[in-house]
């Protein structure tokens, strides 16, 4: 984004800041040669107008709202830091909410900021129950982005990853180092990217013929991670490697086999997902799949940005983005 501002142009250009504004907004209101040298300025500087910031000097509320699933988890942190700097470029504020994946608390959320009339809302819906809340909110001219999830029957712009590839990425990393079987944990099957995630996973594990064992948490946590530790090490014949629906249970299942003794990834693998910065920091660092998560947050915010300019005039787009699987020595031991 352009660091020049309408006032620098205006004094290359030798005219009032007003000026430049008209000639950005309303050309014919100004003279032909006056309006010659401002756009000889602006291109000599390099200006770019910045239309957010114009949107909310407009008289729009200076409010982004981003609602996610757990605010502990740090991949919903990371996508918060993408989408604050363009919000902050604009002159607006973001106010984060945590619906702790409890659909009522969600609801309350949603009430209390279209009360508010915010400018618009990021979200990562607990499930499909809330299109219909969503709704409500379009309805009152509030533009709402689904962020870490694709569209599906709601009506609104959205980013996401391509989950379903990101669960066949990590079982096939698993099954290539000669797994046969495997065990997926999830949470609530409730969200959708547990449920791609553990589809992608299956896929692969149907073509290649290797079992495959799943546990759902009730939450997507280190706490959740090692409760399904406790499950599977009840089996006489666990499975040799696990895939984790994030990377909060993958290192709460570190530390559950750790406890137990079990070495990692001799005894057993893990994959993780997300890439958070934990994972390479962990004490035995975890494979995981990446998800570009700052860039999640910033393209949701101009999504955003470019539904409130385009107004009635505004189509829909969904954005998915490419998981990558980062191999670490939770699964390859001399890495």
């Amino acid at each position: 984004m352009s660091t020049t501002s309408m006032k620098d142009v205006a004094r290359a250009a030798g005219v009032s800041v007003g000026t430049v504004s008209n000639v950005l907004n309303r050309p014919e209101a100004v003279a032909e040669d006056t309006r010659a040298r401002v756009q000889a300025a602006i291109a000599e500087l390099g200006y770019v107008r910045n239309d957010s910031a114009r949107q909310l000097r407009a008289g729009r509320s200076r409010n982004v709202a981003i609602v996610v699933l757990d605010v502990a988890n740090p991949f919903f942190t990371d996508v918060v830091r993408g989408a604050e700097p363009l919000v902050d470029s604009a002159g607006g504020v973001v106010t984060v909410c945590d619906s702790g994946e409890d659909l009522a608390r969600e609801q309350r959320h949603l009430e209390i900021l279209e009360e508010q009339r915010v400018l618009g809302l990021l979200i990562t819906p607990v499930d499909e129950s809330s299109a219909e809340r969503l709704a409500r909110l379009t309805a009152h001219d509030i533009p709402v982005i689904l962020v870490d999830r694709g569209a599906g029957r709601y009506p609104h712009c959205s980013v996401a990853v391509d989950d379903v590839h990101g669960g066949r990425l990590a079982a096939r990393h698993l099954v290539e180092l000669g797994h046969t079987s495997i065990a997926f944990f999830g949470g609530p099957p409730t969200i959708p990217q547990v449920a791609d995630r553990l589809a992608g996973c299956r896929e692969v594990c149907e073509e290649a013929g290797v079992r495959l064992d799943t546990y759902a948490s009730a939450s997507l946590n280190a706490e959740g991670g090692r409760a399904s530790v406790d499950q599977m090490l009840a089996l006489s014949d666990a499975p040799t490697a696990i895939f984790c629906a994030n990377d909060l249970l993958a290192l709460g299942a570190l530390q559950g086999l750790t406890m137990r003794g079990v070495k990692v990834p001799e005894e057993c693998a893990i994959v993780g997902y997300d890439d958070i910065d934990f994972a390479a920091a962990a004490a035995v660092p975890l494979s995981s799949i990446r998800q570009p998560r700052a860039q999640l947050g910033r393209t949701a915010a101009q999504l955003l940005f470019d539904e409130v300019a385009e107004g009635s005039g505004h189509t829909h787009r969904n954005v998915v983005f490419q998981p990558e699987l980062v191999a670490r020595a939770s699964t390859v031991a001399d890495l």
